[in-house]
């Protein structure tokens, strides 16, 4: 099986309660716009939202899951937040490849996260590197 550009894949996760509360054990990131309900009801967002780098890590779900039978390294990954992930939402990240370089093993992904809504949420841009 070989990459070719254009080819896409995804996985879609729920986010919770508990899969936040998990993050914010793991990260050590307790802003309490992400945990306390009282709280994000007072700010712009209305209600408690994600860590931004939880949704992002469903990109490195992608890459290192979708993609297993390649033995992915990740060399880098650009990021823009351009809307928030709030509790309930099911969030889908798709890695499409957009480059593949012919000197090395490099591939370049165009990577989104959008939720239920087909909003996106995320953009950005992996590096890989496949080993052989």
């Amino acid at each position: 099986m070989t990459l070719q550009i254009g080819d896409t894949f995804t996985t879609t996760k729920e986010v919770t309660d508990e899969l936040v509360r998990k993050f914010a054990d793991v990260s050590g990131d307790f802003n309490p716009l992400h945990l306390d309900d009282e709280f994000a009801s007072k700010t712009r967002f209305g209600r408690r939202i994600a860590h931004g780098m939880l949704g992002a890590s469903f990109i490195s779900a992608v890459l290192g899951w979708e993609l297993r039978d390649y033995k992915v390294v990740y060399l880098s990954q650009t990021l823009k937040f351009t809307a928030p992930v709030f509790l309930g939402d099911t969030v889908t990240a798709k890695a499409t490849v957009r480059e593949i370089r012919d000197d090395k093993p490099v591939v370049t992904i165009d990577t989104t996260c959008e939720n239920q809504n087909g909003e996106t949420v995320i953009t950005g841009e992996a590096k890989i590197m496949i080993l052989p």
